[in-house]
């Protein structure tokens, strides 16, 4: 991989008077005003297709939490399911959204649709209208003691998908040429929506727009200091169940700013991948899962990028703490003195995600650090590449607080906000001494198995992901 330049990236694109239509629509939808938003997408639908739209109405979900999905009803009668996925300051980072062709041409199992805007600031999908269930949705019924599809039949149905997606990734797997790896999309998931800008090496897009200069209510026990301001929560170190962490929040940070860059790909690993391929953006068709809603497709992907979404979202951000956290049942308290942020919490996975863990680390990531590893094409900081990509995930997708700024709605209980800090910390942050690793944590199980793989001396499949001494019986399983 190239050292950090200002080479490789895309020109600047102009501000516009007006935000775009996708953009304006969001807007709106996080305001309330959802009949407005409505009436914005039936005139950017009705523009960009040539049709004569009857009807838009938005679905409202804990998954789109970046995007907008829906149905459209059309003069003649047809009907359809549109989404799109809009992200701020998008025109200075991205040329084109949705390349559903590259997943295709390569072998993934991707729905087409029959429309597709691809403009950035109008990018928008339609599919024909169909029944099938999203597999996010069938995830959360089986957890919710109300499974529509037996848990069984949707921990093969994802191991199958986890054998395909590996699969592809190795054959794909090539050196990304000059040029093309830093401007691929899926960096809106993750530096840019760290940085001041699109490409800049300062912290601030998302983080700042989320968090600061607001308090972090911390859900203390035996305490009169619930509230402490976002800097010195970014300054603070952390102990996370007894485990004492080597980073903070602002180390993290600046650390991500590194090695997520996306000039640091150029010329490194690369796949085709969808890079966002989160369970909410999977049908569950008949036992067969099927990809939609491409945004961040590419052909150029970082390889270890690619399958980052797909492991948190679908694993780690459950039982529902992330999406639906008023169903969250974990027990968290935390403490703050002397600089030091002290959290207890019960999170573990549930049998279901640790079945799609297991999947996930056989079929997926396994085999390319491996295969990375035989072509010499493992950066010093590849482990690095990998959790604070995971960092990213819950603290940079909506604000993880339950004092959320204006614009958006109060999702999260200090609880499970602070929980979701936690769990990113733990991805980036290691233990601050070998002798702290916590037996069982799911974070560490992942961490062990990605860089005990490299050792043929240790054994990696789930449920001796760790060393045999660190062998974990999940709950329920």
């Amino acid at each position: 991989m190239s050292p950090l330049s200002d080479s490789h990236r895309p020109p600047p694109t102009p501000s516009s008077p007006s935000p775009s239509p996708t953009a304006e629509a969001r807007r709106l939808v996080i305001a309330g005003e959802i009949d407005a938003a409505q009436n914005v997408l039936a005139a950017l639908i009705g523009e960009a297709f040539d049709l004569d739209v009857a009807q838009v109405s938005i679905n409202r979900d804990g998954y789109s939490l970046n995007s907008l999905n829906g149905t459209v009803m059309t003069g003649p009668g047809a009907a359809y399911f549109f989404k799109f996925h809009q992200e701020e300051d998008e025109a200075a980072g991205l040329d084109e959204y949705y390349r559903a062709d590259l997943l295709a041409t390569a072998g993934y199992p991707v729905d087409q649709p029959s429309h597709a805007s691809t403009e950035v600031g109008r990018q928008i999908l339609l599919y024909p209208l169909r029944q099938t269930p999203r597999l996010a949705d069938l995830c959360v019924a089986a957890e919710g003691h109300e499974p529509v599809i037996p848990a069984d039949d949707l921990t093969g149905a994802q191991a199958a998908l986890d054998r395909q997606v590996g699969a592809i990734m190795l054959e794909t797997l090539h050196m990304a040429p000059t040029g093309t790896a830093a401007a691929e999309p899926i960096h809106q998931l993750f530096h840019h929506r760290l940085a001041r800008a699109p490409f800049a090496r300062e912290p601030g897009g998302r983080l700042a727009r989320f968090y600061q200069d607001r308090p972090v209510e911390l859900p203390t026990v035996g305490t009169d200091r619930r509230c402490i301001g976002w800097d010195d929560f970014a300054a603070a170190r952390w102990i996370i169940n007894g485990v004492e962490r080597r980073d903070t929040v602002a180390t993290v940070v600046q650390r991500s700013l590194v090695s997520l860059h996306p000039d640091r790909f150029d010329g490194g690993p690369a796949v085709t991948a969808h890079g966002d391929a989160h369970n909410a953006n999977v049908w569950y068709d008949n036992g067969r899962l099927v990809y939609f809603d491409p945004a961040f497709a590419g052909r150029h992907v970082p390889a270890l990028l690619a399958e980052i979404k797909a492991t948190f979202h679908n694993i780690f951000a459950h039982p529902f703490w992330l999406y639906h956290p008023s169903r969250s049942t974990v027990s968290v308290t935390a403490d703050y003195a002397d600089g030091v942020i002290t959290v207890s919490h019960d999170w573990t996975l549930t049998p279901l995600r640790a079945a799609f863990l297991d999947s996930k680390i056989r079929h997926v990531w396994q085999p390319l650090i491996r295969a990375l590893d035989q072509k010499n094409a493992l950066a010093p900081d590849w482990l690095d590449i990998v959790m604070l990509a995971m960092f990213c995930c819950p603290t940079l997708v909506l604000p993880l607080t339950p004092n959320p700024p204006p614009g958006f709605p109060p999702s999260h209980t200090a609880s499970t906000a602070l929980l979701g800090w936690a769990i990113a910390m733990a991805f980036a942050s290691p233990p601050a001494n070998a002798s702290g690793d916590p037996v069982g944590d799911p974070v560490e199980i992942f961490r062990n198995a990605l860089t005990g793989c490299r050792n043929p001396g240790k054994v990696h499949y789930f449920g001796k992901l760790c060393r045999p001494d660190q062998m974990v019986q999940w709950p329920g399983a």
